[in-house]
């Protein structure tokens, strides 16, 4: 994967948008990589995306949920196109759903 390229994926529980960046060794990720060098950002509006508190990160390469065909150069912002917001939004709630089930599951084992 280049760099720049941005993608979704899981990261402490949450679904986030990350940006791929050149990796510690200075050579651009592959495919058979374990793990990814990443910036991450938080959502901030519409489309937007913010550098998040903790900039960078690493993380395995199993988190990625989906991989979108564009790069961008930018490192403080993000703004998604229509499509790739809505697929956001989907996986975001499908992530958001399957830990409510979790829980519900969990606390029903406790009764």
């Amino acid at each position: 994967m280049n760099c720049g390229t941005v993608a979704i994926a899981v990261m402490q529980h949450q679904v986030m948008i990350i940006q791929i960046i050149q990796a510690a060794s200075g050579h651009s990720h592959r495919r058979r990589d374990r793990w990814l060098d990443v910036h991450t950002y938080t959502p901030f509006g519409d489309h937007l995306f913010l550098a998040s508190s903790v900039p960078q990160a690493r993380i395995a390469a199993s988190d990625l949920l989906a991989v979108f065909p564009f790069r961008t150069t930018t490192t403080d912002m993000i703004e998604l196109p229509a499509q790739a917001y809505q697929e956001f939004l989907q996986l975001k709630a499908k992530h958001q759903k399957k830990q409510e089930n979790l829980w519900r599951t969990w606390k029903a084992k406790l009764r």
